[in-house]
């Protein structure tokens, strides 16, 4: 039960009085205060409601709680006290009439939110704010998984500690994980330990994190970067709540609370196969997303006032305060960095210019110049932790016929590499296995590689795949040859295969499933229609494999 205190007015004392049973059910202390009583800081109150003296403007007691106790204050109000212009200063308004359980649940938010702002030091006022606290004491005091999801320095840290301060786990521990700080070796044994032993360097058992948070709440920041096998291991404790440490046989069980967070987009990390979708849906069961500063222009001056007496009492200097005109240059600035910039660059003025009010002129260029937008987050390509290798741009199109044959891109990289030593693909001009890789001539189209006969007569056939440059669809046929799949020839390219099957073509209009029609009839072709061999070349299951022969109606 809190300590919190709400306070009733005696305007209406039949109504006081089932106000106050019922913040009581909801474990609030309560006190009734008459309408000429002094209101002391002494009190603890955290939420006055008046019920009645609306029209005077609550009197005494509203002043004394806006401007001395600094809560909020409720009133409810006659049908001929509810005009608009009697509302300002109230922070909510009730008919006189309103249910008691109304009053009561919506001033329990408002608490609430206002502890979270205590403990935590959230600062925000706008409705983007607003409506991110309330999701937090919703969340807060049930044991469900939560994804919070925003760009990098909106205070996705400061949520996390929000839901944990605010819950029943409040008293156990909260251990927070910077995922992307972990190198892949040591993610694992740092999440979930290990046993004596169970690799170099592990001359003892230890604890991992998720047994130290057992009870509490263990906040897994970036977890986009979470490498494949510990997501593995993770979705099993989100749904099995046990593991194995690294090297141990006995199963662990733990009660944790997980609490994740990202400023990347899972579902474009999903579609590249870097994130598992199940995983994503078992930790999206819950989810907050953060709004960046420049979406919350009027929580700026609130922020930059908190943070220079934070950090004017921090340093020991005076700071006497920041010009219109600078106030003006900082809410405009679009703040890529979000909250953190702004906290640094308010640590910064701090120190750089005491004893005297921040002017335009001392602002920051940047700031000044509003050159913001340049700076703002922009998608780029991601690097897998292999190393982005040296891939050519033809290669685009083959790798996004493969991502929807759901063929693991890292996977394939290293197929590639172990082919491009000389076992099997070869680019232009380059040996394999004691020919040479034509080639081709830029206006048909650039060879990509080959799967080569070998001495062992039970390899694959030759296939090939290329791209059309050509702005004709049409390329020359070559005494000798048959016409490959879309009137185009190999052999125009001069490469040795024998059976135009073996060819897949990408020209101009063609659609990705046209290109994965051609690659299955080339893998069927190259194997004599063995559909084990093809969903093995493919990189697919063969059930995968049957239901597209299916769908294209290459049963024949």
């Amino acid at each position: 039960m809190t300590e919190d205190r709400v306070l009733i007015s005696t305007h209406d004392l039949a109504r006081a009085g089932q106000l106050r049973d019922g913040f009581k059910s909801a474990g609030y202390s309560t006190d009734l205060v008459t309408p000429d009583e002094e209101l002391t800081t002494d009190d603890g109150a955290v939420l006055l409601v008046l019920t009645g003296g609306l029209a005077e403007g609550g009197g005494a007691l509203a002043r004394q709680a806006r401007q001395v106790l600094d809560i909020p204050v409720f009133a409810l109000a006659s049908s001929a006290e509810l005009a608009p212009a009697l509302r300002p200063g109230f922070d909510e308004v009730f008919p006189a009439t309103s249910h008691v359980d109304d009053v009561v649940l919506v001033g329990s938010r408002l608490i609430e939110r206002g502890r979270l702002q205590a403990l935590t030091g959230i600062i925000g006022e706008t409705d983007a704010m607003r409506q991110v606290m309330e999701r937090v004491v919703q969340i807060a005091p049930v044991a469900s998984t939560v994804l919070v999801t925003g760009e990098s320095g909106t205070g996705k840290e400061l949520i996390a500690r929000g839901i944990h301060l605010l819950s029943p786990r409040r008293h156990k521990p909260f251990i927070p994980v910077n995922v992307a700080a972990l190198s892949d070796t040591l993610v694992e044994s740092e999440l979930f330990g290990h046993e004596k032993g169970a690799f170099t360097g592990a001359i003892d058992a230890r604890k991992g994190l998720f047994e130290l948070s057992d009870g509490g709440t263990i906040f897994l920041d970036e977890i986009g970067d979470m490498p494949l096998a510990t997501q593995t291991k993770l979705l099993r404790v989100l749904e099995q709540r046990e593991f194995h440490r690294v090297g141990g046989e006995k199963s662990i069980k733990v009660d944790v609370r997980i609490v994740a967070a990202t400023n990347q987009d899972l579902r474009q990390l999903i579609a590249i196969g870097e994130f598992r979708r199940d995983l994503f849906f078992r930790l999206n069961v819950l989810g907050i997303e953060l709004p960046p500063l420049r979406d919350r222009r009027d929580d700026i001056p609130l922020l930059v006032q908190a943070y220079v007496e934070e950090v004017s009492e921090r340093l020991k200097r005076d700071f006497p305060g920041i010009s219109a005109e600078a106030m003006e240059m900082l809410t405009a600035y679009s703040w890529p960095g979000n909250v953190r910039e702004l906290r640094n660059l308010v640590e910064s003025m701090v120190v750089l210019a005491p004893g005297h009010i921040i002017r335009s002129e001392d602002i920051p260029d940047e700031v000044r110049a509003g050159r913001g937008p340049s700076l703002l987050p922009a998608p780029i390509p991601r690097a897998t932790r292999e190393g982005t290798g040296d891939l050519r741009p033809e290669l685009e199109f083959v790798f996004r016929t493969l991502v929807d044959l759901r063929v693991d891109m890292d996977d394939l990289r290293r197929e590639f590499d172990v082919y491009r030593r000389g076992e099997g693909i070869a680019l232009p001009g380059e040996p394999v296995l004691g020919r040479v890789a034509p080639v081709l001539p830029s206006r048909h189209g650039i060879e990509i590689g080959a799967y080569s006969r070998g001495a062992d007569t039970s390899e694959f056939d030759d296939v090939v795949i290329s791209t059309e440059h050509a702005a004709s669809s049409v390329v020359p046929d070559v005494q000798g040859a048959s016409p490959g799949a879309h009137g185009v020839s190999p052999a125009a390219h001069g490469v040795p295969v024998t059976d135009s099957d073996n060819v897949v073509v990408f020209r101009p209009g063609m659609t990705m499933e046209d290109l994965e029609r051609q690659a299955i009839t080339a893998a069927l072709s190259s194997v004599n229609g063995n559909r084990r061999k093809a969903a093995e070349l493919l990189g697919i299951g063969e059930r995968t494999l049957y239901r597209k022969i299916s769908k294209y109606e290459l049963d024949d």
